[in-house]
């Protein structure tokens, strides 16, 4: 009767052990998107952190090689359709929002990305592929019709530096 009560009370551990470590891994692959990524053309830098439930990223570094005269801490959104922000700056700036984490497909869904070069915002969506590289995609309505691009992410401010 002793072993059968050791074995059974083995067995209610492991389940409580292996229901923790599955909310773990919920939370790391959640999380996973957070950090510092460039895009594959290296031609910005975006910050992407938590804020509540949802996802959102901030301008940290761009090229800004196509006007010397104008460097990137001076540069500001003068295209954005709201005339009271025209003259926030570029660096810095939100430019994705509302991105939640989609357990069943591991992957961030429903978010609204902006982009500075057009002032237009699009739905969003994001996912990591198999060799951790982060794909977003801005799209109007039909995901499949979208624009995408590739980020790899920054390991060190000195490899931030140095691609510059």
């Amino acid at each position: 009767m002793e072993k059968v009560f050791t074995f059974r009370g083995f067995s209610i551990m492991l389940l409580l052990m292996l229901c923790a470590g599955n909310g773990i891994a919920t939370t790391t692959n959640c999380d996973q998107i957070i950090g510092m990524w460039m895009a594959n053309e290296k031609n910005i830098v975006v910050q992407v952190y938590k804020d509540g439930d949802s996802f959102k990223a901030s301008i940290v570094w761009f090229d800004d090689s196509d006007d010397k005269t104008r460097p990137m801490d001076v540069r500001l959104d003068y295209k954005n359709p709201d005339k009271s922000l025209r003259t926030r700056k570029v660096l810095g700036m939100q430019v994705l929002k509302n991105l939640e984490y989609n357990q069943s497909s591991n992957s961030w869904e429903n978010g609204v990305i902006y982009d500075a070069k057009n002032g237009h915002e699009w739905n969003s969506c994001a996912s990591i592929d198999k060799d951790g590289m982060l794909k977003v995609t801005g799209y109007w309505h039909f995901k499949f019709i979208g624009k995408s691009m590739k980020f790899s992410r920054v390991t060190s401010t000195e490899r931030l530096l140095t691609s510059r």
